[in-house]
């Protein structure tokens, strides 16, 4: 096992945290404190590539100036009204998105959870409004491996152990069916109670497990035939991460209630949307759901700013194109311990192959020590998702970085 050698500033900001925080995160031992475009310094100066870019948050480039000078800009004249008033921002920015990603109404919160639990209230609601499904008796679908948060409701559905082991009593209303079987989502959707399927585009904290092309345009024509809400939590795929706006773009698939987070904030504040059409929407009336801070002027303003970004910059053609490039080149690595590379534009992983169960861990030690920052997932994944803004040269680096600290496993 390889030994890393932490600096005494380093020490002391981990000790704080394992002293006054709670343990509910593993992170890797390194204590950032400044970021720009793709790279991440730590407390003692150190650089980094970040090839992680905040669970896709940070899309555009950590601190991207346009996004940055919005924030100030807009929190110099007001943050926060609630929703007991109007706002000059929200309805610019509702009207800016549906047009953006062409839905008839936006319902704007705050983390990517938040707007699943409101994307389920939406199906389950149309279900009792719209489908005639009799109150409380009212399904969603979800997949095997899923990720969705770690609210009660959402880890109810969870296969990962970590997520839901000892926090039940769990919420009822959800069938689990396997990832990327269609025939078992067709069986599923035989019950007449099902209101909805939720699904990821691609599988991120799974491993980022893409589905068998035609997987998501079948699905969304069953639950059209079987009069059922297509739900894509588009958090960590959405926003040109995979090299078109949406994920569901690769397949023309419109989802009927769509959620996003993450990068709509550009990294800045938590930002998350659900959109739907108002046959959806409306279904939900005054004082039925809502949120203190959703919709705040300063989410507003950085939300349409992060959007214009991510077009005026050609952000997804550059994660189409560098997403090719950095599978290609991960493929001409020499080494046996990486058994599958898989991924769409710039959301890809290496699976480690290797009797230390600890690998992948150990091998994002040493890609720290060589200045690139990545995690493992599930053990023997390990995420490469920089930001949309990396260039060619900058990739082919990154390749070395890799190639070179793979020898650690030997």
């Amino acid at each position: 096992m390889l030994i890393h050698t932490l600096s005494e500033k380093t020490q002391y900001y981990l000790e704080l945290e394992e002293n006054f925080g709670a343990h509910n995160y593993h992170p890797l031992p390194v204590v950032l404190e400044k970021g720009k475009g793709v790279f991440v310094w730590d407390v003692d100066g150190k650089k980094y590539y970040d090839f992680l870019s905040g669970y896709s948050a940070v899309n555009q480039g950590h601190c991207h100036p346009r996004i940055v000078n919005k924030l100030i800009e807009q929190a110099q004249k007001l943050t926060l009204t609630s929703r007991a008033f109007y706002n000059n921002l929200l309805g610019e920015y509702e009207k800016f998105a549906t047009e953006y990603f062409g839905y008839g109404k936006l319902l704007p919160m705050n983390t990517g959870v938040e707007a699943v639990e409101t994307a389920l209230k939406l199906c389950r609601r149309w279900g009792y409004e719209k489908k005639g499904i009799k109150d409380n008796e009212a399904k969603i679908i979800v997949c095997e491996n899923n990720f969705h948060g770690r609210t009660t409701t959402v880890i109810s559905f969870s296969t990962d152990p970590q997520s839901n082991k000892k926090f039940g009593p769990y919420t009822p209303g959800f069938i689990v069916i396997p990832y990327n079987d269609i025939n078992a989502l067709q069986k599923a959707l035989e019950d007449k109670a099902v209101a909805g399927f939720l699904v990821e585009p691609i599988q991120g904290e799974a491993g980022v497990c893409v589905p068998d092309e035609g997987y998501l345009s079948k699905a969304k024509q069953l639950c059209e035939a079987y009069n059922v809400l297509f739900i894509g939590d588009e958090i960590q795929t959405g926003l040109c991460r995979t090299g078109r706006m949406l994920a569901c773009d690769h397949e023309n698939v419109r989802p009927d209630i769509l959620v996003l987070g993450k990068a709509l904030s550009g990294g800045t504040l938590p930002v998350s949307a659900v959109l739907a059409d108002d046959e959806i929407m409306l279904n939900i009336k005054p004082g039925e759901h809502g949120s203190t801070y959703g919709g705040n002027p300063l989410a507003c303003a950085v939300a349409i700013e992060s959007l214009k970004v991510l077009k005026e910059e050609n952000m997804m053609q550059n994660a189409e194109a560098m997403g090719i490039l950095l599978r290609e080149e991960l493929q001409k690595v020499d080494s046996r311990f990486i058994s599958i590379i898989r991924g769409k534009g710039l959301l890809n992983a290496i699976v480690i192959d290797h009797a230390n169960k600890d690998a992948a861990w150990e091998l994002c030690l040493e890609l720290k020590e060589n200045g690139l920052l990545a995690k493992p997932t599930h053990g023997d994944k390990i995420r490469f998702a920089p930001p949309l803004i990396i260039t060619k040269d900058q990739i082919l680096e990154c390749v070395d970085i890799i190639a070179d600290s793979l020898k650690c496993l030997e």
